[in-house]
């Protein structure tokens, strides 16, 4: 039986969106169609329900993470551009996630959109990570394989852990390292960033689920939540979070509010999957 997707980016996070159940597809043909030599190449596939609308996320590996920032964007020009009324431009939906609703409001159009989404409140709170911690983790004494680390803990509906030490080309074996410590119970996504400048933080992010990304919504949140909670950033202003595919606005308001992340979504192209089942 053949089924309809659609291509879509966001600051090069690409993903298969596909209007049906996530039960839909069996996890093995999740991964086929992920894998960039013998499928379409995706960093996880976007099951959407136009009728809620609610998106659900299963990554390329087959986990299913709570949230993707990047993913809900696409989602949002998806319906937008496949006449989803409640999505003109310039209007808001909400559009609910494992991590609960987000509201997302278009601005432009074609190459040129960009997304606004109103994202949940973050939390310090150990167990909505989970990470196993007396207490909040800002700028904490982490010991990794030897080596100490200061972490800052955040969730977005997912877990971050975030690191602001220049560490050169360590990274490439921290992150993973990082990524699977039993402090973590649940995994953990791993983002280290950089002050460049007043309100401008640098991120790099090892994604569960996708290994080092190119661009990661809920980890640009968590860099800029961290940068406030740090105060390496002074809160209530817009912070500019520059990833490998591009630069996200973060705007982090008070204390238990929702934040706002505004970047860009692209339709790629549109295909059919045939030969299933």
């Amino acid at each position: 039986m053949a089924l309809d997707f659609a291509k879509y980016e966001g600051l090069g996070n690409d993903f298969v969106i596909v209007e049906c159940a996530p039960d839909a597809l069996a996890l093995g043909e999740v991964e086929r169609i992920c894998d960039r030599h013998l499928g379409v190449g995706a960093d996880g596939v976007l099951f959407v329900d136009r009728d809620e609308p609610r998106m659900t996320v299963i990554n390329a590996d087959g986990s299913r993470p709570q949230m993707c920032g990047n993913g809900i964007r696409c989602v949002a020009l998806h319906l937008s551009r496949t006449g989803h009324q409640a999505l003109a431009e310039g209007a808001a939906v909400d559009i609910q996630t494992d991590a609960g609703p987000h509201r997302c409001r278009l601005i432009g159009q074609g190459e040129d959109a960009q997304v606004e989404v109103l994202m949940r409140p973050p939390s310090l709170h150990p167990a909505d990570l989970p990470v196993v911690a007396e207490g909040p983790l800002r700028d904490a004494p982490f010991v990794l394989d030897g080596r100490q680390l200061r972490l800052t803990a955040v969730s977005m509906g997912n877990p971050h852990a975030v690191v602001f030490e220049d560490f050169g080309l360590a990274p490439s074996a921290l992150g993973p390292l990082l990524a699977a410590d039993a402090r973590f119970p649940e995994g953990v996504n791993v983002g280290f960033a950089r002050l460049v400048g007043d309100g401008a933080l640098e991120l790099k992010v090892l994604e569960r689920g996708a290994g080092w990304t190119r661009a990661c919504g809920t980890g640009a949140c968590a860099a800029a939540v961290a940068a406030v909670e740090t105060g390496r950033i002074e809160r209530g202003r817009p912070i500019d979070v520059t990833l490998p595919g591009g630069t996200l606005r973060i705007d982090v308001g008070e204390a238990g509010a929702p934040l706002g992340m505004t970047g860009p979504a692209r339709h790629v192209f549109d295909g059919r999957l045939a030969g299933r089942g």
